[in-house]
């Protein structure tokens, strides 16, 4: 019990890892479903054409999914538009947040190349992603001294109120420690307790769930189960929100270890098949879009210049068309007009200026 007089409450305090799981039948089952999706998922990289832009995409994705977990408003359009450096007076004023976390993926994949997973690299994305937003005011990258709760107005009304702050320090030393445990523990098993124990902490003011569900991308990664990251859990676990919240719950206080990684492995399942599902269908959309402007005659070499541009940043301007591909003005609306009539390019404004083209069905591989 925290607190004194009519301000006490109680605070949960985690067993520090690691955990004993009971590995029967059903859920080795899980896991072995799991880590073959995962396989699949992961060879797939080998057949994208320019795989770093479609995990440019899937980033830009994930990371607009994981902040609306959070509340923020801005959509994947929104998104693109901003890193399109289009102005659209349509663009929800919270996107900043959405690019941070984009900021943040590629910073702590970046770091991942030279500094191994630990406090200090989960510090250093917690910074990036508030730096500037909502929560910039909470201490960025600096672990908490004053005491959180999840739900409710208060403390003492709190659904979850997570450690005390004299707690924190040892329980993360204890998750620093068990990252790099060398005990046989499958890594996915890994994963989700490691996931399962953040969230418990909850060690920082703001921005828990975001690094907490990137920590799973970034700890596949490390240990080489993905070669690029394209395993995000954000849209799964928005989808069944009340389960994933309750498997939380009910993994921490009731000590049901199994029902939450059940529930984490068929997340990992689900989302690598639609992935890979998605991969396949770039890499079918990319050779249709070629073999299309491959017929343009003349213009085909400016046409392929300006559709790889597309599959990095699929919204443009007939001024942007026209740097990308150096054509004058009359020449790039004869371009777009032509990839318009192969379907390539889609108007999406319906204004007679300014004018946004994109590439819808590209989009669409990632939204639908």
């Amino acid at each position: 019990m925290q607190g004194s007089g009519q301000s006490k409450y109680k605070a949960f305090v985690p067993t520090p890892l690691p955990f004993k799981v009971r590995m029967d039948n059903a859920l080795q089952a899980r896991l072995s479903e799991a880590d073959l999706m995962l396989g699949r998922l992961d060879g797939i990289a080998e057949f994208v054409p320019d795989i770093d832009f479609f995990v440019l995409m899937y980033i830009g994705k994930e990371a607009t999914l994981s902040s609306q977990v959070e509340g923020t408003q801005a959509t994947f359009s929104d998104l693109l538009k901003v890193e399109a450096r289009i102005e659209d007076p349509e663009i929800h004023g919270d996107v900043d947040e959405i690019q941070n976390y984009v900021r943040a993926m590629d910073y702590g994949l970046e770091r991942l190349e030279t500094l191994p997973l630990s406090l200090r690299l989960i510090r250093e994305i917690h910074k990036e992603l508030l730096a500037g937003v909502r929560g910039e005011a909470k201490t960025p990258g600096s672990f908490r001294t004053s005491q959180n709760w999840i739900g409710g107005r208060s403390v003492e009304t709190a659904s979850y109120v997570p450690p005390p702050p004299h707690e924190v320090a040892p329980l993360l030393h204890n998750l620093e420690k068990y990252m790099h445990d060398r005990a046989p523990v499958p890594v996915l098993i890994k994963a989700a307790l490691m996931h399962l124990q953040f969230e418990a902490i909850h060690p920082f003011l703001d921005g828990n769930g975001r690094v907490g569900r990137v920590l799973v991308t970034f700890y596949l990664c490390q240990q080489g189960v993905l070669r690029k990251p394209l395993l995000y859990l954000s849209e799964y676990f928005g989808a069944n929100r009340n389960e994933y919240y309750d498997r939380l719950s009910a993994g921490h206080d009731r000590d049901d270890l199994e029902g939450w990684i059940r529930f984490f492995l068929d997340g990992v399942s689900t989302t690598a098949v639609r992935a890979t599902v998605t991969a396949r269908t770039i890499v079918a959309l990319r050779q249709e879009d070629m073999q299309a402007v491959a017929s343009l005659g003349a213009v085909s070499e400016k046409a392929i210049k300006l559709l790889n541009h597309l599959y990095r940043s699929p919204l443009v301007r007939i001024k942007d068309v026209e740097k990308i591909v150096s054509l004058s003005n009359p020449n790039a609306i004869v371009l777009i007009d032509r990839l318009v009539k192969l379907g390539i390019l889609e108007e999406i404004t319906g204004r007679r200026r300014n004018k946004i083209f994109a590439h819808s069905s590209y989009i669409d591989a990632f939204t639908s």
